[in-house]
């Protein structure tokens, strides 16, 4: 398992637009990957459970990835998450 924590910095936080996008993403990986924030875990690649989350800027969120394709996609997700939020 690979996992990795992004502090917030997108002004409106985990909204919907980069929550689609993130979501697309995600569901182009084999492996499962999860979103925590506070305790609460979601379903990377369902977008109301990331909605749910209610995460906002300033905010940690950690990532866990498991899976066959695991290493890729950690690196791919922490670039997106940096590039987008």
């Amino acid at each position: 398992m690979k996992s990795f924590s992004y502090v917030l910095t997108d002004a409106e936080g985990i909204h919907a637009r980069p929550a689609g996008e993130l979501v697309k993403k995600c569901k182009g990986y084999a492996s499962k990957i999860t979103i925590i924030k506070d305790g609460k875990a979601a379903n990377a690649a369902k977008i109301l459970a990331v909605m749910s989350l209610g995460a906002k800027q300033g905010q940690t969120v950690e990532f866990q990835i498991e899976g066959a394709d695991e290493d890729v996609a950690a690196a791919e997700l922490e670039a997106f998450m940096k590039e987008n939020l």
